[in-house]
C-alpha cells in the first residue's frame, strides 16, 4: 500500500437541516442526500508526490442515505497539478491504497456506482474556520458559499460545532449554513442547508489524531 498523508481544510455543504442528521447516525432531513465539498492541501504527500497547496473538490449524490448506495460522484482535480499529483489527488478521493472503511473518501466511493472522469480545473478557496464564512469555486463545475447560522430572533450569530472522537472524517468542526451549485454530471443546488468547517488530518489508516 502506497504511503500517504494530507492536512489541510474542508468546507462542505449537503442539504440536510443545519444539525445534519447523518453525523449523528439518523436518516437524511429531506430522503436523499447530495453534497457539494472544497478541500486544501497544506502539506501533504502520496508516495513520492508533493502535494502541498494543492486543492481539489467533489460533488456526491445518492437517492436515499448514503449507506443504501446508488450514488454518484463527480472528482474534482487542481488544474496546477502535474499527472503524477492528479493521479495522487484521484487516489485519495476515490478510497484506493487506504484501508477499508477507514476514511470518508474510501466510504463515499464505495457507496457510488458511478464515478465520472475526473475535471481538472482551477479551484478557488477562501475560508474561516472561525467566522464560519467561505467561498469556494471549482471554475465550470461548482460553487460553494457559506455563512454563520443566525438566531432567528435576534439575529446574532450562533456557534456551534460537532464532536466526533471516532469519525472517518474529522474530529472536531464548526457548523453553519451554506449554498452550492453544480453543473455537467451531477447537477445540484442548495440553499441554506448544513455546512462545515473542518481540518482534514488523515492517512492511508484513517483520521490522525
Amino acid at each position: 500500500m502506497t504511503d500517504w498523508e494530507i492536512h489541510g481544510k474542508e468546507f462542505g455543504n449537503c442539504n440536510c437541516g443545519y444539525s445534519c442528521p447523518c453525523q449523528f447516525n439518523d436518516l437524511p432531513t429531506h430522503g436523499s442526500c447530495e453534497a457539494v465539498a472544497f478541500f486544501k492541501i497544506d502539506n501533504g504527500h502520496f508516495g513520492d508526490a508533493q502535494l502541498d497547496g494543492l486543492k481539489m473538490a467533489m460533488v456526491v449524490q445518492w437517492p436515499g442515505p448514503v449507506h443504501e448506495g446508488k450514488g454518484v460522484m463527480q472528482p474534482v482535480l487542481d488544474v496546477n497539478a502535474d499527472d503524477n499529483q492528479k493521479n495522487a489527488l484521484l487516489s485519495i478521493m476515490t478510497g484506493k491504497e487506504t484501508d477499508d472503511m477507514a476514511t470518508v473518501f474510501w466510504i463515499y466511493n464505495a457507496m457510488c456506482d458511478t464515478v465520472h472522469d475526473p475535471i481538472s480545473t482551477e479551484i478557488k478557496f477562501e475560508y474561516d474556520a472561525l467566522a464560519r464564512s467561505a467561498n469556494c469555486e471549482a471554475v465550470g463545475v461548482a460553487t460553494g458559499k457559506g455563512e454563520p447560522i443566525l438566531n432567528p430572533v435576534t439575529g446574532a450569530e450562533h456557534r456551534v460545532g460537532i464532536h466526533l472522537p471516532n469519525g472517518f472524517e474529522y474530529t472536531l468542526s464548526e457548523v453553519g449554513r451554506g449554498w452550492s451549485s453544480s453543473q455537467g454530471s451531477v447537477t445540484l443546488n442548495l440553499a441554506d442547508s448544513y455546512a462545515h468547517w473542518i481540518d482534514i488530518d488523515m492517512n492511508q489508516h484513517g483520521v490522525i489524531r
